[in-house]
């Protein structure tokens, strides 16, 4: 059997990924699918089958990248976002809450303002 994996493996060069490659290929990079989805109205179910894991795995996977839970992450990477667009002086407040992905003016001031330390409107 050994001999038989050298005469494969001296054949083609590639089967070395498809032969040790133990990582699960279903399984979509959760911080990748994170920054491009993070704006999108998502069910941490939807985020976890859209990257190929139950519930319960992705949120063990995700412990591994992040000290945030999924939900306080979407929560920071939009409120960066929003810092960002209203640093930027382009948008109104109101617009720039909504295009990042809150739902709600009000949550969206409060949580700005305790990561900021300022109203979205006294950071223009």
């Amino acid at each position: 059997m050994t001999e038989g994996l050298y005469v494969l493996l001296n054949t083609d060069k590639s089967l070395y990924a498809s032969l040790f490659d133990f990582t699960d290929p279903w399984k979509i990079d959760i911080l990748n699918f994170m920054e491009q989805n993070y704006m999108n109205d998502l069910t941490l179910e939807e985020m976890a089958n859209y990257t190929g894991r139950s519930l319960a795995t992705f949120k063990r996977d995700f412990s591994k990248i992040s000290d945030l839970s999924p939900q306080k992450w979407v929560v920071r990477r939009r409120l960066e976002a929003a810092h960002a667009l209203i640093q930027s002086g382009k948008q109104k407040v109101t617009d720039v809450c909504f295009r990042v992905g809150f739902k709600n003016l009000s949550h969206f001031s409060k949580a700005y303002k305790r990561l900021y330390g300022c109203s979205p409107i006294h950071s223009i």
